[in-house]
């Protein structure tokens, strides 16, 4: 009888409301509906994936304990959710107290193929190995074996620029498609996944996107770290993990820093980032440097000279994009003068890459340099005016002195006027925001920019 179910859920509301805060019972428990009580189960409908997934990962204890108080030990909970105003389906099995397994996948959403985004040139096969890549390249070789089905789940790569951690990524991709192309594997980074989750807000089709991950085998999400102060991109970021991660799928990270550094992140995140194996690719050694080198030349191997190879090596130590570009300048060069190559020439060409490979610049130097541009003093940067002027100079500044120094966040707040770690990170992604939608900010941005890269060089 529809009073039973009625009068049981009433009494679980009872009890949870006495766990939980207002605002939250209102939020989470209020619209549940319970409809119908059999054989010890009681059925309960939900409104969408995203509501079961939260419900599960914070009030999981609470709900297990209003179960067995009003039901007894015997008692289960089974979910149905509303997937369009006239359809709900059920979640297959009946949730039991001890634990809750598999979140449910809903019914009847079409299985069709994902675009994966993954580029085909980015293989294992050119992917030199060494000591500097060797976790990574081990972990990843056995993942394209067997994905979702090893421990390294999910696979973190972290490393500096320029060192093949996004080759890894796709060489992944890459060997798991050709075991098997029926898999939905997905790359995407992280800029444009936030990009997702905007427009995704703006239409009003979260759930849209929501069931679009849950169609994904193996997901790639690199650059994790410019999640860093996007709270509602990581809240709905952690809730597609989890569908991923509970159903056996496959993630790969990639990120400039191992977890437990990563700033702006929420604990929660960190902590499943950590579930898995965190690899590091390091800068390469100069054997490896010189088997990159060789098998980028491939049949062209002989027009450059073993000794002009070990130059090149010996000047580029820290950047495998650097050595490429290196290679590539010096082959053009070669080509199109109809000159050969020699020490001369790639000392000519090294020179415009590494002319401020060992210099640094300052978070103070950074500033004087936005200061000077938007004609603001030092002191009004460094002051806590909110003027419009002053604010994007002090935005700015931190941007900048993100992407040119070593400097932590903590470190360029303390330097801009003595702002913490959350201010900086607002501010940072103020002005990405700017760029993408402000054709005239990213001009400026750009001017900047040259102006820092500039006075690296002299």
């Amino acid at each position: 009888m529809k009073e039973s179910y009625d009068a049981l859920w009433e009494n679980c509301l009872s009890i949870i409301k006495k766990n939980v805060n207002e605002k939250s019972f209102d939020t989470w428990f209020k619209p549940i509906k319970p409809i119908k009580f059999e054989s010890d189960v009681l059925t309960i409908q939900v409104p969408n994936r995203f509501f079961y997934d939260w419900i599960e990962e914070h009030y999981l204890t609470t709900l297990k304990k209003s179960i067995y108080q009003v039901l007894g030990p015997n008692g289960q909970l089974e979910y149905k959710i509303v997937v369009d105003k006239n359809t709900q389906r059920q979640i297959e099995k009946p949730i039991d107290l001890s634990r809750i397994k598999n979140p449910f996948v809903i019914p009847g959403l079409k299985r069709s193929k994902v675009q994966s985004n993954i580029n085909p040139k980015y293989t294992f096969d050119n992917y030199i190995a060494g000591d500097c890549n060797r976790l990574g390249r081990s972990a990843g070789e056995a993942i394209a074996k067997k994905p979702g089905g090893t421990a390294f789940n999910p696979l973190v790569i972290y490393g500096g620029v320029g060192l093949g951690k996004t080759h890894l990524a796709h060489a992944i991709g890459n060997a798991i498609l050709a075991k098997d192309n029926t898999h939905n594997v997905y790359y995407q980074t992280t800029e444009a996944f936030t990009t997702q989750i905007v427009n995704a807000i703006k239409n009003n089709s979260i759930q849209d996107l929501l069931n679009y991950y849950q169609l994904i085998d193996t997901l790639i999400i690199d650059d994790i770290q410019f999640l860093s102060g996007r709270e509602k991109t990581q809240d709905i970021f952690f809730n597609i993990f989890n569908q991923l991660q509970q159903t056996n799928k496959q993630i790969i990270l990639t990120s400039d820093k191992p977890p437990k550094d990563l700033e702006g992140i929420s604990d929660r995140l960190i902590n499943r980032f950590k579930w898995g194996l965190t690899a590091d690719v390091k800068a390469p050694d100069f054997e490896t440097r010189l088997a990159i080198i060789e098998a980028k030349l491939g049949t062209d191997i002989e027009k450059v000279p073993k000794k002009v190879m070990e130059f090149v090596c010996f000047n580029i130590k820290k950047n495998i994009r650097e050595l490429e570009g290196v290679l590539i300048s010096l082959m053009a060069h070669a080509n199109l003068n109809d000159e050969s190559v020699d020490i001369n020439l790639a000392k000519d060409v090294i020179r415009k890459f590494v002319s401020h490979e060992n210099k640094s610049i300052s978070v103070e130097n950074i500033a004087k340099l936005v200061a000077e541009h938007f004609s603001v003093s030092m002191d009004k940067l460094h002051s806590n005016t909110r003027k419009r002027d002053v604010v994007t100079a002090r935005q700015l500044s931190m941007y900048l002195a993100k992407n040119f120094t070593k400097s932590s966040l903590k470190e360029i707040g303390h330097h801009l006027g003595g702002k913490d770690h959350s201010t900086v990170i607002y501010s940072i992604n103020t002005v990405k925001d700017l760029i993408h939608t402000d054709p005239l900010f990213k001009e400026t941005v750009a001017e900047l920019k040259k102006k820092v890269e500039l006075s690296l060089m002299n």
